[in-house]
């Protein structure tokens, strides 16, 4: 039997459940996942490797249409996604409410002349007779579809997916990445991923979008216990004060809970500490987005 591998991109629009989707699959947490749009800003690689494959899920940022300043790299992600991937799974969200939108992502991996399938995310949504209309409207592309409520129910997701994802790959003398990684993001890119969810999970609605964290230094090998020291940065000054919140609450809360995820992943005891910084217009400032990593490749 032959072996396959391969890059799968998971395309989608912001908030269209592919973060949840790929940590299901992966069956670890390799992308943070928040109910607001645009929680994903950069590629995340997730790798499964059995006897038979090993397969490549990359986490794309949703579809934005917007190109200023840190869109204009969302978009870029996007679209590299597309272009390096060997196959494409367009995960189409059931809760929402324009279909043109989904069968827009559909005819995008259409287009791509990759092979592809299709996955209904969020399964569960209140409307069931959306997914009868979905999928007679996707019967024309003529590639598996299949729903899923990655998040109420992960193996049913890899039960239904990762078959039919194989099937796709194309052959392979060997794998592309170290059998026994499941992601390729350093410890670094994790601990300020999991510091920039709490933020978005626990701060008033306009503010995470004018939101990055910089994790400034990171020791591991002094001692048991890790020490990451992260700046959370914000374009305005009265941003400040609600990351910060009254007496520091807001900002403890965020660190108690990230520090909690990373020890869990780590298993080892951390120490965390977070500043808050003002960089007034980050997100359109080039020097800025090169040191967070939000470059767009020439």
């Amino acid at each position: 039997m032959s072996f396959r591998a391969g890059f799968v991109g998971l395309i989608g629009l912001t908030n269209a459940g592919k973060s949840t989707l790929a940590n299901a699959l992966v069956g670890e947490k390799i992308s943070i996942v928040t109910a607001k749009p645009q929680t994903t800003r950069q590629r995340v690689l997730g790798i499964i490797t059995d006897d038979e494959s090993q397969i490549l899920f990359v986490d794309a940022p949703g579809r934005v249409k917007s190109t200023a300043g840190l869109n204009q790299f969302l978009s870029a992600e996007y679209e590299a996604v597309i272009a390096g991937s060997d196959v494409l799974v367009a995960v189409l969200n059931l809760d929402q409410r324009k279909p043109e939108e989904l069968l827009s992502v559909a005819q995008t991996c259409a287009d791509s002349g990759k092979p592809w399938m299709v996955v209904m995310s969020k399964i569960d949504f209140p409307e069931p007779q959306r997914v009868a209309i979905l999928r007679a409207k996707l019967n024309d592309f003529g590639v598996p579809v299949v729903g899923v409520s990655a998040l109420k129910q992960p193996d049913e997701a890899r039960e239904l997916i990762l078959p039919l994802v194989r099937k796709l790959l194309p052959e392979s003398a060997a794998p592309l990445y170290d059998t026994d990684a499941y992601t390729t993001q350093s410890m670094r890119e994790l601990a300020a991923e999991t510091v920039r969810e709490k933020c978005f999970e626990h701060l008033h609605q306009e503010i995470p979008y004018g939101l990055a964290v910089k994790t400034q230094k990171y020791v591991e090998d002094e001692g048991k216990v890790v020490k990451i020291y992260a700046d959370i940065l914000v374009n305005k000054e009265g941003h400040k004060a609600i990351v910060v919140g009254k007496g520091g609450s807001a900002l403890k809360r965020i660190g108690t809970l990230a520090r909690q995820d990373l020890e869990r992943v780590l298993g080892r005891k951390v120490y965390l500490e977070l500043h808050v910084v003002v960089r007034k217009n980050w997100a359109t400032n080039p020097q800025m987005l090169e040191e967070l990593g939000y470059v767009v490749p020439q």
